[in-house]
This record gives C-alpha cells, sequence and structure tokens, in this order.
C-alpha cells in the first residue's frame, strides 16, 4: 500500500559515492521524495520547503524559529530544544535561506530517528504559532524591565537581536547587497533572515499566513540518508504527515531574472573596522557577473570549476592580477562560483582598498579577463582541479548525508534533477570530453559570461565613522513612530503581556508529550581502536592506525615548541599560516602551490597546546602538522614534508640560510607580505562570529599557565599582534624570525608522527615515514624520553581578570571562565553533566528566551576551564548576573533525576558523536588519551547523582570558590567604565 501512496520514479546508482539513489513522489499531495541508501549508521532526515518572502521583515526566519516552539501533537513550549535534551542527535538544526527553509536531524539510533522525525513532522506542519511564541523569537515591545512600567519601552526578540548581530560583519552586509542588487526583481531582492529595520514591520497575522501558503506537503522537499530501512520512514512520513494533506497549487516559483542590456553600479556604506591595518583603506569593491540556470547542472559544474581556475590559490590569474597588486588585503566577500540562487553568479574583486582604488581594480578585472580568453588556462592546473575532486569523492566524513542535503538543497529547490547532481564521475568524464574535443572551451565560456556579459554589478563598500550611530538612530526612530501610535489601552496590553511571557517562560514545563530515550540506551562500553605505535629511525614515535579509508592516506606530526625563545612565541601562529606557502627546496612559493594541489589533499599546520589530564598546571606546547593524500601520491607528499622540513637547512644551503638571515630575497618579503595582509583582513573578519570564543579565551587566560599561550596564539592578542605587523612598513625584521623558529621547531628532536591508512598500505607507509624522519635535521646527539616536552610551572598562581573591549558593535559577546579540575578527576564527569544541565534547564530560558541573546550556556573544555557564554547578546553586566544566578540555582538542588538524565544523554550524544576513519586514534596521538581513559570517564558519566552535582556547584563555582575571570566584547557600557575592577581594552 506504501508503494501507492509514494510512487517510485527512479533508482540510481552512484558508484563514485558508493550510494543508491531512489526518487519518489507522493500520489496524494505531489511531495517530493529522495532516498539516499548507504552504508552508514549516521541517517539523516530533512524536509525543505521553498519559501520566497518579497519583503524583508525576516518572515521565513522567524517562522523557523516560531514552528519549533510547539506543535499540536507536542503543545509544550520549545520541543526543539528540549529534544536535544531527550535524544543522541548527532545534529538538529534548522536553516533559512534565501529561496528554502530547510529542517535536517540526524542520529545513529533507529529508536531516536522515529522520535526525531515525529516531532519536526509536527512541527513543520501542525506547528502552534502562538502569539507569546511570535512575540519572544520574533519580536516585540516591552518595557526594559518587563515587571516595571516606569521602563522605557524598548525592541525585543531573538530573531531581532539575532540579525543586529549579523549585520555587525561587513562581509555579511557586502555579500548580501550583492545578492539583492544583482538579483533585484523578486525574492532575492530583500533580506529573506530579516533587516533589523524591518522585522518590527511583521505581524503575526502575516507569520500565520505565510505558513499556510509555503509549508504544505505540495511545496515541500524530504531526503533521508544512511542505512536504515527506506519503508519504515515512507510509512511514518504518510500516516504522520501526508495522509492529512490534499494536493494544492503552490505558488511559490521564482521567474527568471530579467537580464539588464547594460551593467549597473551600486554602492553601500558600513562600519569601521577597528582592526584594520590601514584606517583609510577599508573599501571592498567587486564586478560580478549572472551566469546560467543553476537546473543545468553540466553547465552549472563546469562554471563552478572555470571559477576555481580563476581564484583559487596563488597560480590563479585573479590572485596574480589582484592579490599581488598590494592594492587591497584580500579578496572581496563571496569571490568565487555562488549556486544558490535560480541563476549562478560569478564574483571577484579586493577588500582593504583605497576609496581612489576603485577604478584601478576593476582595469585590472577586466585586463585579466582578456588575458585568459587569450591565453586559457595550463593543463597541470585543470589537471590539480580534477585531483581536487578525486580526493573529495573518497574522503569519508562523518556528517556526508548533511553535506549532501545541503549540496543539492538549492537546485531540486527550483526543480532540478537532484540524482543528476550527484553523478560526479559522469560530469568530469564530460568535462574532459569536452575539453579534449575543443581546446578553447574554457576560453570561450569567460568570453560568453565575463566578456559579453552587459548583466554586471560593480558593487562598492564604504566604512562611515558613524555608521553605527545612523543605524541606532533609525531604530530609535522606528521605536518612537510605533510607541507614538499606541493608545493608553495598548500601551497597558504590551505591559501585561510583557508580564504574561515572562510568567509563561519561568513556568516549570511538562515534557512528558514528548519521546524520549532512556540512559539505558546508551551503550555502556565503547569499541577500542586498534592502534601500534613503532619507533622509526629506532627513536621517533609513530602511531599506526589502520582503517577502511578509501584509499587516503592521512599523515600528521606534532613538533614540540618547548626550547622555542619567548621572544618568538607569539610569532608561532603566523609562522604555521606561511610555512607551506614560502616555497621549499628548489620551488618557489607558485610551483609548491601547484605540487601540493597537483598531489595531496592539503597541507596544513597550526599552533597546538595541549593540556594536561590530571594537572591544570601542566600542558605541552607544539605545532601540529596535517595532511592527506591519495596512496598514489604518498611519496610525494613525504617528499614536500621533507623539502618544508629542510629548506635551507641542509648543508648545501647554509650560505643561503645565512643570506635569507640578513636580507629576504624581495619577492619572497613582497609574498609574505601579502600573506600577511590576508591573514590580519581574515582575523578582523571573524570577530563578529566568533565574539564568545574571543571573551572566554581571554576570560580563561590567568587561570591556567597554558592560558596564557591560548591567547596569545588566537584570542584578541593575536587579532592585534597581526594588524601591527600588516601596518609596518618594514616587514623584514619578521620575515627573519621564520628561519629563527624554523630552526627550533623543524627538526627531529621532540617529533611524533602519526598514520591513518588501509590496512595494506600500513607497510607502504611506514617506508615513506622513515625515510622522511631520516631526511630531516636533528640538533642534538641525545634524545629525551618521550615526553620530555611537558611544562610545569611551579611558580604558577592563578589570578581574576575582567576585560572589556570596546568594539562598535550593537550586540555583546560575554565570557566567564572558571578554574576547576582536569580530565582525569573524579570530579570532571559531574562537571561536564552540570554545564549540560544548567545550560538546558536555566541558562537558555534566561539569556535566550528572557534576554532576547542569540544564544548562550555553560560547557566544560578538556582543559578544565568551566565556561560560561553568551552570543549577539543585548545585554552584559545582567548576563554576568544571570551567570551567577545559574550556580544559586544548581546549587539549589532543584532540579530532577530526569533532568539529570536529559543532561546524560546530551553529554552522551557529544561523547558517542561518530569519528571518521581519518579521525580514529586522534585522541590519543593528540591528547595521550587512550580508550581506557576514555571507557572510564564513560563509567563516570553513567554514574554522576544529583548530590554530585550539588556538591561540585559548591566546590568549584561558588563565588569565592575558584578563580575566576571575565570578559565582554561590545559596545561602549557605562557601568562597565565606573567599575575600577575592569581593564578597558
Amino acid at each position: 500500500s506504501l508503494l501507492q501512496c509514494f510512487l517510485p520514479m527512479q533508482v540510481t546508482a552512484v558508484p563514485e559515492l558508493f550510494l543508491t539513489a531512489v526518487k519518489l513522489s507522493h500520489d496524494g499531495t505531489g511531495a517530493r521524495y529522495l532516498h539516499v541508501a548507504r552504508e552508514d549508521s549516521n541517517n539523516l532526515f530533512s524536509v525543505q520547503f521553498r519559501t520566497t518572502p518579497m519583503d524583508s521583515t525576516g518572515v521565513p526566519h522567524i517562522l523557523e524559529h516560531t514552528v519549533l516552539c510547539g506543535s499540536q501533537k507536542y503543545p509544550c513550549r520549545d520541543p526543539f530544544f528540549k529534544m536535544l535534551n531527550r535524544s543522541l542527535s548527532t545534529f538538529m538544526n534548522a536553516f533559512t535561506a534565501s529561496d528554502y527553509t530547510l529542517y535536517p536531524f540526524s542520529t545513529q539510533n533507529p529508536k531516536d530517528f522515529q522520535n526525531l522525525l515525529s516531532v519536526y513532522l509536527d512541527a513543520a506542519f501542525f506547528p502552534c504559532l502562538r502569539q507569546l511564541d511570535f512575540w519572544q523569537e520574533g519580536w516585540r515591545l516591552e518595557h526594559e524591565n518587563p515587571a516595571d512600567p516606569q521602563t522605557p519601552l524598548v525592541f525585543k526578540g531573538v530573531v531581532f537581536n539575532e540579525m543586529k548581530g549579523a549585520f555587525t560583519d561587513n562581509e555579511r552586509i557586502f555579500a548580501q547587497h550583492l545578492q539583492n542588487k544583482i538579483l533585484p526583481d523578486h525574492t532575492y531582492g530583500v533580506v529573506s533572515g530579516g533587516d533589523p529595520l524591518c522585522i518590527p514591520d511583521l505581524t503575526w497575522e502575516q507569520l500565520k499566513q505565510f505558513h499556510a501558503t509555503h509549508y504544505h506537503p505540495s511545496n515541500s522537499r524530504f531526503f533521508t540518508y544512511g542505512n536504515f530501512p527506506l519503508e519504515q520512514h515512507l510509512k511514518q512520513i504518510h500516516e504522520e504527515a501526508l495522509i492529512k494533506f490534499e494536493r494544492i497549487e503552490s505558488h511559490t516559483d521564482i521567474p527568471k531574472q530579467k537580464l539588464w542590456e547594460k551593467p549597473r553600479e551600486h554602492s553601500v556604506t558600513c562600519g569601521l573596522d577597528s582592526f584594520a591595518a590601514n584606517p583609510s583603506k577599508q573599501t571592498t569593491v567587486s564586478v560580478s557577473y549572472l551566469l546560467t540556470d543553476i537546473t543545468d547542472t553540466f553547465e552549472t559544474f563546469t562554471l563552478s570549476l572555470l571559477s576555481s581556475l580563476l581564484v583559487d590559490g596563488p597560480n590563479s590569474p585573479f590572485y596574480k592580477a589582484l592579490i599581488e597588486s598590494g592594492v587591497g588585503t584580500d579578496f572581496s566577500p563571496d569571490v568565487g562560483f555562488n549556486g544558490s540562487t535560480r541563476e549562478a553568479y560569478f564574483s571577484v574583486g579586493l577588500q582593504g582598498i583605497a576609496e581612489r582604488d576603485i577604478d584601478t581594480v576593476k582595469q585590472i578585472i577586466a585586463r585579466t579577463v582578456d588575458e585568459v580568453i587569450a591565453k586559457g588556462f595550463e593543463e597541470d592546473r585543470i589537471e590539480a582541479l580534477l585531483h581536487k575532486i578525486e580526493i573529495q569523492l573518497k574522503h569519508q566524513s562523518t556528517s556526508f548525508g548533511l553535506a549532501l542535503t545541503s549540496y543539492i538543497a538549492s537546485c531540486w529547490n527550483q526543480d532540478g534533477d537532484p540524482v543528476e547532481l550527484l553523478k560526479i564521475a559522469d560530469k568530469v568524464s564530460r568535462f574532459r570530453q569536452c575539453l579534449k574535443e575543443n581546446p578553447t572551451f574554457l576560453q570561450e565560456k569567460v568570453k560568453t559570461y565575463f566578456k559579453d556579459n552587459p548583466h554586471r554589478l560593480t558593487l562598492s563598500m564604504s566604512p562611515e565613522e558613524d555608521y553605527h550611530d545612523k543605524q541606532a538612530k533609525m531604530e530609535t526612530e522606528k521605536l518612537q513612530k510605533k510607541v507614538n501610535a499606541l493608545s493608553e489601552e495598548e500601551k497597558t496590553q504590551i505591559f501585561e503581556k510583557g508580564l504574561e511571557l515572562m510568567a509563561l517562560q519561568s513556568k516549570p514545563q511538562d515534557t512528558s508529550c514528548l519521546p524520549a530515550l532512556q540512559v539505558s540506551d546508551i551503550e555502556p562500553k565503547i569499541p577500542f581502536t586498534v592502534l601500534e605505535t613503532t619507533l622509526a629511525a629506532d627513536e621517533i614515535p609513530v602511531q599506526y592506525c589502520p582503517q577502511p579509508t578509501n584509499g587516503v592516506v592521512y599523515f600528521r606530526a606534532v613538533s614540540s615548541l618547548n626550547t622555542l625563545p619567548e621572544e618568538l612565541k607569539p610569532y608561532v601562529p603566523l609562522f604555521c599560516n606561511v610555512i607551506t606557502k614560502m616555497g621549499c627546496g628548489a620551488l618557489d612559493y607558485r610551483e609548491q602551490a601547484q605540487k601540493m594541489e597537483l598531489k595531496t589533499g592539503g597541507m596544513s599546520v597550526s599552533p597546538h597546546i595541549i593540556p594536561d589530564d590530571s594537572h591544570l598546571d601542566v600542558y605541552e606546547q607544539g605545532v601540529l602538522f596535517s595532511s592527506l593524500c591519495l596512496d598514489r601520491n604518498l611519496p610525494d607528499m613525504m617528499h614536500l614534508w621533507s623539502e618544508i622540513f629542510n629548506k635551507y637547512s641542509t648543508l648545501g644551503f647554509i650560505c643561503l640560510d645565512l643570506l635569507l638571515f640578513f636580507s629576504p630575497r624581495f619577492e619572497e618579503e613582497e609574498h609574505f607580505r601579502v600573506l600577511v595582509k590576508k591573514t590580519a583582513q581574515e582575523l578582523s573578519n571573524g570577530i563578529p562570529d566568533c565574539g564568545h570564543l574571543y571573551a572566554s579565551i581571554r576570560a580563561s587566560k590567568n587561570l591556567t599557565p597554558s592560558g596564557e599561550l591560548q591567547e596569545m596564539f588566537s584570542g584578541m592578542d593575536q587579532v592585534k599582534l597581526m594588524k601591527r605587523i600588516a601596518e609596518m612598513s618594514d616587514i623584514k625584521p619578521i620575515l627573519r624570525k621564520l628561519p629563527r623558529i624554523k630552526k627550533y621547531l623543524l627538526n627531529s628532536d621532540n617529533i611524533r608522527c602519526s598514520v591513518n591508512a588501509a590496512p595494506q598500505q600500513i607497510t607502504e607507509a611506514s617506508k615513506e615515514v622513515e625515510k622522511f624522519i631520516k631526511g630531516i635535521a636533528r640538533s642534538k646527539k641525545e634524545r629525551k624520553p618521550v615526553r620530555p616536552h611537558v611544562i610545569e610551572d611551579p611558580t604558577f598562581k592563578p589570578c581574576q581578570m575582567k576585560t572589556h573591549f570596546v568594539l562598535p558593535f550593537p550586540v555583546n559577546y560575554v565570557g566567564e571562565c572558571i578554574r576547576t579540575v582536569p580530565y582525569m578527576a573524579a570530579d570532571y564527569a559531574s562537571l561536564r553533566i552540570l554545564a549540560r544541565l544548567m545550560t538546558a534547564k536555566f541558562l537558555h530560558r534566561e539569556i535566550r528566551e528572557k534576554g532576547g541573546a542569540y544564544g548562550g550556556g555553560a560547557k566544560l573544555s578538556h582543559n578544565g576551564i568551566f565556561t560560561f557564554y553568551s552570543y549577539r547578546d543585548p545585554n552584559s553586566l545582567a548576563t554576568l548576573k544571570t551567570f551567577e544566578k545559574a550556580v544559586e540555582w544548581a546549587k539549589s538542588g532543584e532540579f530532577t533525576q530526569q533532568d539529570i538524565d536529559e543532561a546524560k544523554l546530551a553529554v552522551f550524544a557529544a561523547v558517542d558523536a561518530p569519528v571518521a576513519p581519518s579521525d580514529k586514534g586522534m585522541d590519543h596521538f593528540l591528547y595521550g588519551i587512550s580508550d581506557e581513559m576514555k571507557q572510564s570517564h564513560r563509567e563516570q558519566l553513567f554514574a554522576v547523582s544529583s548530590d554530585n552535582l550539588v556538591d561540585v556547584s559548591n566546590k568549584y563555582l561558588a563565588v569565592g570558590k575558584s578563580t575566576r575571570g571575565q570578559a565582554v566584547l561590545g559596545p561602549e557600557n557605562a557601568d562597565i567604565t565606573k567599575d575600577p575592577s575592569w581593564v578597558k581594552r
């Protein structure tokens, strides 16, 4: 009978991805269905609706939040967040794109899959959409203090604050305007997430209407993935949702954009970037071209490859012409191919330029297009790109289902064929065929889509000194207009509704209607991973982990930083960033990049701080080298590493070493400057997205000896250092530090390696690793024992510190950190459960629902630091007070056994998240945590009781018990300024 409800349309095997795709259509409603069967236990479900708003009130985004606040079958408040603690899901979220809304989840447990499917179906198709939920999630007028009608009325709401935070990010502002202006005629001309100045125009009635017209099976696409049986999914989806609907005509089609007859120009403004290396060079400009309809899958595939050839890596024509011109700092936001709208577009330009250079950039772009049409591309670059696709197909990730649903969403949303998209091998061979038959195939595309294309937009963005003040002023005017229009009666209603919402948010919830797994559903034991550690060249430990890696080898190494002089340490992140990009052996940086693309899936280096599992004041500091390649290319990859390690240091290069020490080659210096400017720009651009992480790193700086290093390597200190270096007119002194750092780091004194590969590949791999080890320099004869590199600081004393980074943002990022216990301590498991419990049962309610922040919670890090945080938060000191209240709440023990069990489920969902073959054994290699230690931690987690939780709250989190630090990133704050205990940065 199921086959009568779902009509099979096609079944297609896609061998290169080890999957079979089954396309179906639901007879009664016309709902589309794609099932991807694959031997993968991490099963995924998603349902997607085409959502095409015609204004910037953020209706699809606010709807995405509100449907998850309760439904017919599950009327309790916020079943979505409640299910995070009643499930072993490996992923749960919802996304609003420009033209669709997607609801995905994944889990490895069949019962859990059915539970989550039931909650998701009911939320999407039968939500309550209560007015108070709309007010909480979308926007509302409310007194600053809801309990005091004398305080002024202000705008509040989760999405309202989320979008205010989103538009503090200049890259986001630019990308949003780019899409709005190149596709202005329909839904792409508005802000689907919501413009903070338009959000308060949305009414509750409009929200309900939008749901009725867009969230219907006739406008839906269902996707399931993994190794659970398809029949079970179809039965449940049919019975719990589809059977209750009739087919309708969904009028959500997006018409093709009318093509322009001549190019257009547009300019916008944004906020100043306080971390820009050059305050007078903060303009961004790009030229964008409208391409083809994304449902033409081969043309789209070709254009995305063409885009990579044009902008990726130091050998690409636009990198050479734009990045290396010195005119700007980095490519403009949204550079390259964008295939998320009905017609794709390509964009290229520069950020960090002077306003007077806008025309220069446009000329460079036009000239580069002409050069590409004349010269085409080197064969090796095309091969390197196709090699990259081959590696991407073979590399196995644990979230493959999620990657697939995101990959097909846009094309399927426009009625393209999702199965065609998956047949990548066919496209590669067709692409090769096209090139073979017509060597100028790609040049002709460049001519058609770039040179001769009048649908071309030049967008520029320049900062305004008072941009954020102007935004605030417009918001205040909007607020005044709303408030002035209120009658006395309406004002009274607002006050009463505010009290009602507050009461509802504080009321204990009956969640008994929601399905849940039990702690007894969790596996008591973990499977152990087979690891073998041998000594290469008789003394270097190498960990081998045989895994079904599908023809890919993963090589990693950690080298100790212990002997590195203190004054060089701040430059380690920069060293890591550039060491694989500066040339090696006989290769200059362009040849090196080419070789890496042809022979590897990437080679990267990053600072690595490893907290000890038993002592808070002991840690290991080093640098992690990571890389992957196809089996056949392992000798080439290891040779590249040897060359990087040995550059300037084998005997024949001694003179070169001295030469470099005193006078770097000019082109090397210029290239280094390009990399420095790019890095500084990326760090500055990342602050609005990672503000809570920067706050937490700063707050924990003085709590452990490794905290200071963490701040130096990845905190605001690093952002400021890179800004300073990028500002230097003479960069030689910094460049001269590199060979000095290299001398301490890139040798075999304190190094250990690891290899993950297929069992039959291990012998071959060990030969290559042995060769590599024997070929790199040693500075000492005597090798110390395997852990000489731990640092112990007996003089270290943790101390309190409060820091306020004043930034031109309208929202705050808050962090408070407390020094507790290391991983192996008996109390660690209790603190870990407590962090989850506080987040779910107290902080989520107080910080997000009542406070209006986009996010907040508590977490315990591997280094024994207990962190409270909030994200895109309208409050700062009030949030720190909430953290205090959370501790009081925990000390009072006002939670049930059910609450504790739910916290355990959520923690185990993270502990038992699937691990890819490439990452098996990594906890052991990187952090020294063995499977035995994990099993013992697991048993401690199971054993955590209510008394343990109250006990650790009193012992570590109560005020005065442990050393703590606080940090806020955000706008000027009079209360903080008045308080002498705060340091202002």
